[in-house]
């Protein structure tokens, strides 16, 4: 619990790495219910798809390199703060779209999630 508060206090601060970032997301959409994980991911999904379009390259390649994003997210579920794990133009520009974004109205704050891209052909 004591770790917990840490790396919230930390998130607050802005200070964290993306892997305690990831870590956080990880343990607050675990405590998420199952009604609640829908309504993420669904305002995920609202984000993704539109971004995807706008910052797919042309021609689109055969394969896109896989990233993370971690966002944190205030009361109202507005993106306060972004981590990137992979760095490519196309990346940069998904993280730019959902930073720009409000998912859902999140239990606690701050509160963090991750919205992750695995290339599977």
């Amino acid at each position: 619990m004591i770790s917990q508060l840490l790396l919230i206090s930390v998130a607050a601060a802005g200070a964290m790495s993306f892997e305690e970032a990831k870590t956080l997301a990880d343990r607050q959409e675990a405590a998420l219910t199952p009604a609640q994980s829908q309504e993420l991911i669904a305002a995920q999904g609202k984000v993704a798809g539109p971004a995807f379009a706008a910052c797919m390259p042309a021609p689109p390649p055969k394969s896109l390199p896989n990233f993370t994003i971690v966002m944190s997210l205030d009361a109202g579920g507005k993106v306060q703060t972004t981590w990137l794990k992979g760095g490519t133009e196309f990346a940069s520009c998904i993280e730019h779209k959902f930073a720009a974004a409000t998912l859902f109205k999140p239990p606690s704050t701050p509160f963090l999630t991750s919205f992750e891209y695995t290339f599977e052909p």
